[in-house]
């Protein structure tokens, strides 16, 4: 589906080289198709090296060159480098931005035109290639735009369309910002084992592996994961001891409330995003 497409990034950072990693390493694009620009001529030099993509310090040039631009800046800057790109941009290019907590509304009235926008939220996984992505597309974006930003996204993780307006706080309330609720639990559970005597080497390890263990089969085995944590918990056991415990710590309702903490702070610092991007680009081109 990518093969012959050519794709530009604006933005060579974390992101964006997780994301030329994931097209390049899994053959899902061909490298001599991409193209990504950067302030950091050191940085786009390694990056050129190791993937053996083309590389600019002109923004411009990516938009003219690509069918697929993706902008992978931070939000903050979202606004003046499309207000760069916009004289370049028409309806023949895909607009995908993965600038956090920019909504589609804000980027199509700070472009003033009618484009083929898709907005993507991936999280830190995508690093190792196993983030959860979440894919909303914009009043001119078609089917097939759609399946081209997931394939693209499918490269470093798996991928789910979404309502934007509707569910993409949640979106960042759960999966955006989840892997941190994970880190903390491996912490705990980490910790836990060097009050029981383990070396916090050996606990670390352990904890990490049962998480990744855990996710795992309920990915693979498709069972509810109320039926796996029964099979674990044998009638008068040590899990149930343990469970017994976290119910009364209140875990569940202390995640849930997380997430709903995580996603109604997503909806307030998206009001304010749309406020100042909406205002630094009224003026347009």
């Amino acid at each position: 589906m990518l093969q012959e497409k050519k794709i530009g990034f604006i933005g060579s950072g974390n992101m964006g080289e997780a994301l030329i990693s994931g097209l390049v390493l899994s053959k899902a694009a061909k490298p001599e198709n991409i193209i990504c620009s950067d302030i950091s001529e050191s940085l786009l030099e390694e990056i050129k090296n190791k993937y053996g993509i083309h590389t600019t310090t002109d923004n411009i040039d990516v938009a003219k060159k690509s069918e697929i631009i993706v902008y992978a800046t931070k939000p903050q800057i979202l606004g003046s480098v499309l207000k760069e790109t916009a004289s370049v941009l028409d309806q023949s290019k895909l607009i995908i931005s993965i600038a956090a907590g920019v909504p589609l509304a804000a980027i199509a009235a700070g472009l003033h035109k009618d484009l083929r926008l898709i907005r993507v939220m991936p999280n830190i996984c995508a690093f190792v290639k196993e983030s959860a992505t979440a894919i909303a597309a914009g009043e001119f974006a078609s089917e097939g735009d759609v399946a081209l930003a997931r394939a693209i996204f499918d490269s470093v993780g798996e991928t789910v369309f979404i309502q934007e307006n509707i569910l993409m706080d949640a979106f960042t309330g759960l999966s955006g910002s989840g892997p941190a609720y994970i880190f903390i639990i491996v912490e705990a559970m980490a910790d836990a084992g060097v009050k029981m005597g383990l070396s916090r080497k050996d606990s670390l390890f352990l904890s990490t592996q049962t998480v990744l263990g855990a996710a795992k089969l309920l990915l693979e085995s498709k069972e509810h994961p109320g039926q796996l944590k029964d099979r674990v918990a044998s009638p008068g056991g040590t899990a149930i001891a343990g469970i017994h415990t976290l119910e009364q710590g209140g875990l569940r309702t202390t995640m849930i409330n997380a997430i709903e903490s995580a996603t109604k702070r997503s909806k307030e610092l998206w009001d304010m995003m749309v406020k100042d991007f909406i205002e630094n680009n009224k003026n347009g081109n």
